[in-house]
């Protein structure tokens, strides 16, 4: 065939692709090349040759003892993203300034990214030549540089050089002991910080000696920054007045306090055991947040709430999600008013919680998921029962639709759920976890809507009860994990009403219900949709 006149040269998703033809630069006529999600490596040679090509493939790998083929991209016009792997194969800087980057206006997203375990005082002088000469055009949007093994950040970088940039991704940059002057680019919104282990302290020039720094930025997200200590915000008082999105998750050694944001709308707090206290005003902050998620040893939301043993959620009008983690003190949420927008409560590791609102199904008629986690003491969910809305009781990981609720390791609320619940056909699916009884469920002990009930992580568990199951007359689905003690089905089966039966981690029960020589194989050889795994 010939091909001389092609124009538009689509390959994306060829999964199985490693290489093209060599005589690709006689397409004289080719204006449009696209390699997204292949595996070619090289880039073809003389392809620069082909002055009016369009080229777009996202990602590149360096391959050792090959690195003068990534100087071919310096020949490319390049659109889109780019993802270059395994920049750590470079030995010589020089292939990567003959990238040329910096010339690639069409460029507008770029990720570098190293993939080297340990690094000599050579390999990370290296490492910092390289990004150097990685320089990208000033039109570069997103940006994100992963497991850099230099101790400082490119100068391009330090300096604004970048002033369209509007994402960032710093992660898995251990050696790197400060961070760049980030509050000066202007138009940034989405900033990601994540395993700089050699940061100690955060100070002014982060912010770039700007009071008003960070002016666009929206959401700024803080993980895994272990021997992060400190961060100096006492002389930014005006920066990030549109941030409506904070994060700060596993920062073990972080004191003292945060900055003040003015248009916060969702906060999370996890895992940073010496935060003393959000430096928020919480008359000011319950205004306008929608979500909020502490889970942490804090001392304090502010200095209304010392010892936190109630949590009010009327300071809070406008919030729909909440998740409380990790407060050995609190006793009680409070809620006396009507909230419309509330809908999902999440509480765990609150060994003295006695109490959720009374009235829920009144005061929060929105509400669809209520995940409850190691609340040994919560004896009761709701006087009058659940509202409307709420869809799942359940135990585990969260939902993938948004109607589910968790119940771990709270043995004192299942008594209370039939009463609670009443005859609601709305709850159907029941997650549960950690039940420490032999028999389980008693009869009379589960609400008679179930349509899916699953039972999990229940060492003690050694049978089912049939009359406790026979009575839910809608139950399809029933699924067993993690229950190494339970031994047999019930003698008279399972109910015919269930359609699907899973069982998952369950040693003993998975021998018995072997099709080709289980004992308990015929109970359930009518069921439709049996699973072992």
């Amino acid at each position: 065939y010939q091909l001389d006149k092609l124009q538009i040269l689509e390959l994306n998703y060829c999964k199985n692709l490693k290489e093209l033809p060599s005589c690709l630069y006689q397409l004289d006529n080719l204006r449009r090349l696209e390699l997204l999600d292949t595996e070619v490596k090289n880039v073809v040679a003389h392809l620069g040759k082909l002055k009016n090509l369009q080229v777009m493939m996202n990602s590149i790998h360096v391959e050792k003892s090959k690195e003068n083929y990534f100087q071919q991209l310096g020949e490319l016009d390049l659109h889109g993203s780019l993802k270059i792997n395994d920049l750590h194969n470079i030995e010589n800087p020089s292939y990567a300034l003959k990238a040329d980057l910096k010339n690639k206006p069409h460029l507008v997203e770029l990720w570098l990214e190293w993939n080297f375990i340990g690094s000599s005082s050579v390999d990370s002088e290296k490492a910092e030549n390289v990004i150097e000469n990685l320089r990208p055009s000033k039109y570069l949007k997103e940006l994100s540089i992963r497991n850099y093994i230099g101790k400082q950040f490119p100068d391009w970088l330090l300096h604004n050089s970048l002033p369209n940039l509007v994402s960032l991704v710093l992660e898995g940059c251990e050696s790197c002991q400060s961070l760049p002057p980030l509050g000066l680019f202007q138009f940034l919104k989405y900033l990601s910080i994540a395993r700089l282990d050699g940061i100690v302290s955060i100070d002014a020039d982060f912010h770039g000696n700007n009071s008003s720094s960070f002016k666009s930025l929206e959401r700024l997200y803080f993980s895994d920054m272990r021997q992060w200590e400190k961060w100096d915000c006492k002389a930014v008082t005006g920066a990030f007045p549109c941030l409506r999105d904070f994060s700060i998750q596993n920062c073990p050694k972080l004191k003292g306090h945060l900055p003040k944001f003015v248009a916060l709308e969702y906060l999370r707090v996890v895992h940073c055991e010496q935060l003393e206290a959000l430096i928020v005003s919480m008359v000011e902050l319950s205004q306008r947040v929608e979500e909020l998620s502490i889970c942490s040893t804090l001392e304090s939301l502010s200095d209304d709430f010392v010892s936190l043993k109630i949590f009010p959620l009327d300071f809070f009008p406008t919030l729909r999600f909440l998740e409380l983690g990790g407060f050995p003190n609190l006793q009680m949420i409070s809620q006396n008013h009507v909230q419309n927008h509330f809908e999902g409560l999440t509480i765990k590791e609150c060994p003295k919680l006695e109490s959720l609102p009374a009235n829920m199904h009144m005061l929060l008629p929105s509400l669809r998921e209520l995940h409850i986690e190691e609340c040994p003491r919560l004896e009761w969910l709701s006087e009058g029962g659940f509202p409307l809305n709420l869809r799942w009781l359940s135990e585990g990981g969260f939902p993938l639709n948004l109607r589910f609720t968790r119940l771990t390791n709270c043995i004192r609320l299942v008594g209370s759920l039939k009463r609670a619940l009443g005859d609601s056909p709305y709850l159907t699916t029941l997650n549960i976890g950690k039940v420490e009884a032999e028999c389980f469920p008693d009869e009379g002990l589960l609400p008679l809507c179930l349509i899916i009930l699953i039972i999990s992580d229940c060492p003690n568990l050694k049978k089912l009860n049939y009359k406790g199951l026979l009575e839910l007359s809608y139950l399809k689905y029933l699924k067993l994990v993690n229950c190494p003690n339970l031994e047999c089905l019930p003698e008279e089966g399972l109910p015919k009403s269930i359609s699907y039966f899973e069982i998952k981690k369950c040693p003993l029960l998975e021998q018995r219900c072997n099709k080709e020589e289980g004992e308990d194989w015929e109970k359930i050889s009518h069921i439709p949709g049996v699973f072992i795994c």
